[in-house]
């Protein structure tokens, strides 16, 4: 395949819209339920992810940053800072506009919620194989075709 735009777009290489997931999660005695959007993985999340491993940017609240939108696929947090930090605070804002003071760290429960979100959606279509079934028998063909253990004591 020669690399152009409609070679790609014809591959499908292009994210597309965003998806839409209800999550749910519990805020100390409060149960919460939401509609959100999440970008399929793409360009933002490499850079996400890029950022991440050179240590400027933490991954968890990168990848929620670049995965979480709106309908139109605009993000809902303007940077992984508001996931860590939370948002600049509205009414420290509104005492002093060069307030640099934040609402806090999102929540922990709302956060994982979010990431559920985002592997649902990036995981769609997927299938995965089932798991290995393991014997714990001596009869196992895994410890038949093992190498022999070595009976030399342990050095403490």
């Amino acid at each position: 395949m020669k690399l152009t735009l409609e070679a790609l777009k014809g591959a499908g290489s292009f994210t597309g819209r965003p998806v839409e997931k209800e999550i749910k999660w519990r805020q100390g005695s409060r149960d919460f339920t939401a509609t959100v959007f999440v970008r399929p993985m793409g360009y933002q999340t490499a850079v996400s992810d890029v950022l991440s491993f050179n240590g400027k940017q933490d991954s968890i609240a990168g990848k929620i940053a670049a995965s979480i939108c709106d309908e139109s696929g605009n993000p809902v947090f303007s940077s992984p800072m508001d996931i860590t930090h939370g948002p600049l605070d509205p009414v420290e804002l509104e005492k002093d506009p060069e307030s640099t003071k934040r609402l806090g760290s999102l929540d922990g429960r709302l956060s994982v919620a979010l990431l559920l979100a985002i592997q649902e959606v990036n995981d769609l279509g997927k299938t995965t194989s089932s798991p290995t079934s393991k014997s714990s028998g001596t009869n196992s063909s895994s410890q038949v075709s093992a190498a022999p253990r070595s009976r030399k004591p342990r050095k403490t």
